[in-house]
């Protein structure tokens, strides 16, 4: 028997859409169709999968607006911001498009007398990518267009609060002629979703959530012998040098810190100045937060609307009151939202230090804590100084030292005058607790398949 629960909009805290869970039959005649296609599929020339999958982009270009208007009432983004989500995805899917083929041809071994050697990608088979609801259309098409591309079939169970966003990846490629079955949106609880793990039905897992949700998943596949690709927390650091383009790095800090709400897993979280910068860069990063609109994410001129859940309210407003409680001025925001919906002030702390967890646990929220340090040394000791490494960003104007630093600092991905942002062309990958594996660029492909070697003796006289 199948369940359904209500999705509730963030900022009206009203019903807005009632959502049937496939059951575990529904389930299983699902991955035994994406199988039958799959196949086939995987026989398919990749230059022929490649028009297939990119014919999806104008597929979801035609449904464009409706996407974004569910997106932002289904977990509060902003409609502008959700509008230029779709048109980064696009970007996304278009850029491991141009890959592909590449990415995915046999590699030749040096030639070798009376033998013919290479190594060719196969698919894995059946991907199962649990996406995350903070970026619903990002998140996924990390893992369900190189996936495509390299021979998969793709089951998409995502989060509980954005579901009908899977159910838009199905129509578009429906609509680009991606053979039946190919691609499934399969709405499931956790229980469903760990017992397909572990029954042998799907191939690999992609996961985007919390620290504690990848562990989970982690000993679902250990059960296996699969592997699984996990992007999880984050409390991603800047640090602002003496010699940084000061207005640019407020701005660009301001934005990093409190697009979507905070709710990005490579969001500003915390920013260490350089002392001789830091009370004026202070007075101007308080100036400008203080500029954005809060209100109806309906709204094309709101720039923060509500958190996608209460509890992402709850989290903030415990740290800051345990921040305070040790000592922290709150400078802009702070206060309890007293009307409908989830909405969280933009805040902004200072005398914090790494004793506070507004510094080291993740907000995911319109929260920051802003740090002086004494000098280069300081602000990479404090950036590391962190459970996390997904990204982290250093704002010079010298390019040497940026280099040098970010050379020294934990994380994944490290920017120079720049966060908040994904390159499809490089690897997304964290370190440390957060997370393991990569998407995205060519190296994206290589976790989507296996290697297999072809060794050939071409004499035997």
């Amino acid at each position: 028997m199948s369940s359904t629960w209500t999705l509730i909009n963030p900022a009206t805290e009203e019903p807005y859409r009632d959502v049937t869970a496939i059951s575990e039959p529904e389930l299983a005649a699902a991955v035994v169709r994406a199988r039958r296609a799959q196949r086939d599929w995987r026989h398919t020339p990749i230059a022929d999968r490649v028009k297939v999958v990119a014919q999806m982009v104008p597929a979801f270009r035609a449904q464009a607006d409706q996407v974004a208007l569910e997106i932002t009432r289904q977990m509060g983004k902003p409609i502008q911001q959700a509008r230029n989500e779709i048109n980064t995805m696009i970007d996304r899917a278009e850029a491991m498009c141009r890959l592909a083929e590449s990415a995915l041809a046999d590699e030749p071994l040096p030639p070798k007398d009376g033998f013919h050697r290479f190594i060719r990608h196969e698919p894995l088979g059946v991907v199962l990518d649990i996406a995350a609801w903070n970026y619903p259309l990002l998140i996924a098409v990390n893992v369900i267009v190189p996936a495509l591309l390299a021979g998969n079939a793709v089951l998409v169970k995502h989060a509980r609060l954005t579901p009908l966003c899977a159910d838009h990846f199905v129509t578009a490629f429906a609509k680009a002629g991606l053979p039946a079955s190919l691609i499934a949106a399969t709405p499931m609880d956790h229980a469903l979703a760990a017992k397909v793990i572990r029954s042998g039905q799907v191939d690999y897992v992609s996961f985007t959530g919390s620290v504690e949700g990848g562990r989970e998943i982690h000993g679902h596949v250990a059960s296996r012998f699969i592997d699984a690709g996990l992007e999880l927390g984050g409390k991603d650091p800047a640090y602002v040098a003496d010699d940084a383009n000061f207005d640019f790095a407020v701005e660009n800090l301001v934005d990093g810190a409190f697009y979507n709400a905070g709710q990005s897993c490579c969001g500003i979280e915390r920013i260490y100045v350089a002392r001789a910068l830091f009370d004026r860069f202070v007075d101007a990063y308080v100036a400008l937060v203080r500029r954005y609109r809060m209100g109806d994410p309906e709204d094309p001129a709101t720039t923060l609307g509500p958190c996608a859940q209460k509890k992402v309210v709850t989290t903030v407003q415990t740290q800051v009151a345990q921040a305070r409680a040790a000592g922290a001025r709150v400078l802009t925001g702070g206060a309890p939202w007293k009307g409908r919906g989830f909405f969280c002030e933009p805040t902004v702390l200072v005398d914090v230090n790494h004793g506070m967890p507004v510094m080291w646990e993740e907000s995911f929220g319109p929260v920051i804590g802003l740090m002086p340090v004494a000098d280069d040394a300081d602000a990479v000791r404090l950036m590391n100084d962190s459970p996390y490494g997904l990204t982290a960003s250093v704002w010079t104007e010298d390019a040497e030292r940026a280099e040098r630093l970010m050379d020294e600092v934990d994380a994944g991905t490290v920017y120079a005058n720049r966060c908040d942002y994904l390159d499809p062309l490089l690897p997304w990958v964290g370190v440390k607790d957060s997370g393991k594996g990569c998407s995205l660029s060519h190296l994206g492909f290589r976790h989507l398949t296996r290697p297999k070697s072809f060794h050939l003796r071409t004499r035997t006289a």
